[in-house]
């Protein structure tokens, strides 16, 4: 971590503060987005990690054969559905190839169309600091993708057919990243890879398996900026996705 910064005690405190407050809502506009990925960063001391690769076969014929830069291409000229015609950019990852924890969330928002990358907007800032508080940052341990490759039309919730054309992309990403445990945030995420049709409620507070691979599911941090309720809920869940990469 850097130096000075306690990511856990940084982050409950700001919670704290938001509850003492009476504020229901969480705005992170007083952080840049490189100030949120400093302070997130993870600790220098921490080894390098080669994984194994997951025993996870891409549905659709040819995608299980392309290494992680064919994949990446593949993807980035993909026409299969509607949402192809109104991208700005594909929304294919960011992080670390060779991280020990994948995040997958659901689909890229304006802010992610614009850039090309996942989670940079408000959301992105708060899962940065969610991922501090248990030691884990997207430059060193984490890789993070979504569902969806591209932007839904007004963010609106992705749909079946385009969950299905584009879930082959994400199984191939799990299986050439071959991270030691996912973690799912948001229902469209929690749904597809647990492969139980619950509400993420219900989901949430258990380990499952992806394909032999550890899986926790939680909250999607735009959720949180809607509702400060789920924090404390948000919060076990990453405690128990820190006790599955500890061993524990």
């Amino acid at each position: 971590m850097s130096a000075g910064f306690d990511g856990r005690r940084e982050v409950a405190r700001f919670f704290s503060q938001r509850k003492e407050l009476g504020l229901t809502e969480i705005f992170l506009d007083g952080l840049s987005r490189e100030r949120v990925l400093e302070c997130a960063a993870g600790r220098g001391d921490e080894p390098e990690r080669v994984a194994e690769p997951a025993a996870v076969v891409a549905s659709e014929v040819g995608l299980g054969r392309l290494d992680y830069e064919a994949l990446k291409q593949e993807a980035e000229s993909c026409e299969r559905c509607r949402l192809s015609k109104g991208r700005t950019h594909v929304v294919f990852s960011d992080g670390n190839p060779q991280a020990r924890l994948m995040v997958v969330g659901e689909a890229p928002g304006a802010n992610e169309d614009r850039t090309g990358l996942p989670f940079v907007g408000q959301a992105g800032k708060l899962l940065d600091l969610l991922l501090a508080s248990v030691d884990l940052s997207r430059k060193d341990t984490v890789y993070i993708c979504n569902v969806l490759k591209c932007r839904p039309p007004g963010n609106r919730n992705p749909m079946p057919d385009e969950i299905d054309l584009c879930a082959p992309y994400l199984r191939r990403q799990i299986a050439l990243v071959a991270p030691e445990v996912i973690l799912a945030v948001g229902t469209f995420a929690a749904k597809l890879l647990t492969g139980l049709d619950r509400p993420l409620g219900k989901l949430r507070g258990s380990v499952y398996s992806y394909e032999g691979v550890p899986l926790v599911v939680t909250y999607h941090p735009a959720a949180l900026l809607r509702n400060s309720g789920w924090t404390r809920s948000t919060w076990n869940d990453l405690q128990l996705l820190r006790q599955v990469m500890d061993g524990s």
